[in-house]
């Protein structure tokens, strides 16, 4: 068997709650102007109190409500499979298995938050979001929630994945979103993931109806997506694994590498690694320090590996992994030495990302891409030391809307940074 499917009753009914079991206690996140601990009440005009309560809260599980599971269940569980012919390519002892979260409307794992994320704010009666998006793939994710809540969304897209991916702006609008280049105030500035997030905070704190809505770093995002990682253990159990050795995903802000790793972070005995671009390589050459998660600061600031808020990243088409910061829990595992980082140029990940088209058939995202290219590595060192080694990666999404990304590289216009 190559391909482990859990049927739709096995759908997890609690997320794991990371929080509690971190190697060193989390340092608070600090208000904007008081540089003070934040309470509920400072992100209430940005957050419903239920996403605030499970962003602080010590529970191990916390239930998934019934009705984000009647919505999940449009394409979870999703399923695990063995890239056995990847691994004939390599000629490696290593296993190779990857979640695959292509699946969902919105083509990645983004959805997996994005319904939840909706659903609180729906039931506190707030009738409209604002958010950001990088590639395009968290503002895909949360226009669809909102369309099954019947909420109104508005999504600033950094304005050079703007101009590169116009296919992910029809998706969203096809869902009925509004979608707006960001900087909105700077059409000659290509943007950043920090621009777009004071854009949207700019607009969700003016008005009453309206929340904003965050597709990684915060706590209770990361939180919503280890139903991945909790799926794929039952699943390598289905398969005869014992554990995996080593479980890879790309990080940008550290939503698909919380879901896919945070369950398995209580072994010692899997190593956690966290793979993201050279060209805004915050884990391996930032700074542990606390900042603001965007631009204009008007945000808490949190306690992360940064390279600064106004950090402006070239255009790679990774959008979604070019983030100045990181998940304050991620940073915590890499602080800790639980998690390891490494970086990679985008040349060397198109490269991975295409070996793996023509081996396995699916056509990764950008981003994804970077996973695939360090699952690559593990499997040639595993060659060279006759390691039966099993590694688990994140398939975060497919790159069917990122195709003009691929069109550069294959035809040489494809630059590293």
């Amino acid at each position: 068997m190559i391909r482990f499917d859990l049927t739709t009753d096995q759908i997890p009914t609690a997320w794991y709650n990371a929080l509690p079991d971190l190697p060193e206690p989390m340092q608070p996140p600090l208000h904007p102007a008081t540089r003070e601990p934040v309470g509920p009440d400072d992100l209430a005009p940005l957050f419903p109190m239920g996403l605030i309560a499970q962003e602080v809260s010590t529970d191990p599980w916390i239930d998934i409500p019934g009705e984000v599971l009647d919505i999940l269940r449009l394409w979870r569980p999703t399923p695990l499979v063995r890239a056995t012919r990847l691994e004939e390519q390599l000629g490696t002892p290593a296993r190779i298995y990857f979640k695959d979260e292509s699946g969902s409307p919105a083509g990645s794992h983004k959805p997996n938050s994005a319904v939840p994320q909706a659903f609180y704010n729906k039931t506190e009666g707030l009738t409209r979001l604002t958010t950001e998006t990088g590639a395009g793939q968290w503002g895909s994710a949360l226009s669809f929630a909102s369309a099954q809540y019947g909420l109104e969304c508005k999504v600033y897209m950094v304005r050079a994945s703007y101009n590169q991916k116009p296919y992910r702006r029809i998706l969203m609008e096809t869902w009925g979103a509004s979608v707006v280049p960001s900087p909105v105030d700077d059409e000659s500035n290509p943007g950043s993931l920090g621009m777009a997030i004071s854009d949207a905070v700019r607009e969700a704190v003016t008005r009453e109806d309206t929340h904003y809505s965050l597709g990684s770093v915060l706590n209770h995002v990361l939180l919503h997506q280890t139903i991945i990682g909790i799926e794929a253990k039952e699943q390598l159990a289905a398969a005869g694994e014992l554990r995996p050795d080593v479980v890879i995903g790309s990080c940008g802000g550290g939503s698909n590498l919380g879901g896919i790793s945070l369950p398995f972070m209580n072994d010692p005995a899997v190593r956690l690694v966290a793979v993201e671009p050279a060209s805004c390589s915050t884990l391996t050459e930032g700074t542990f320090e606390y900042d603001f998660g965007d631009t204009a600061g008007m945000t808490p600031l949190l306690p992360m590996y940064t390279l600064g808020h106004d950090f402006i990243p070239p255009s790679i088409h990774a959008g979604g992994l070019r983030y100045h910061g990181d998940s304050p829990i991620i940073c915590n595992l890499v602080k800790a030495g639980r998690m390891e980082a490494v970086a990679y140029p985008q040349g060397k990940t198109f490269e991975a990302a295409v070996q793996f088209s023509k081996s396995e058939g699916k056509v990764p995202a950008p981003e994804t891409g970077h996973a695939i290219r360090a699952v690559i590595d593990e499997a040639l060192a595993a060659k060279e030391t006759g390691e039966e080694k099993v590694i688990l990666f994140n398939y975060s999404g497919h790159g069917l809307l990122d195709l003009t990304a691929y069109d550069d590289f294959l035809n040489g216009r494809l630059v590293d940074a």
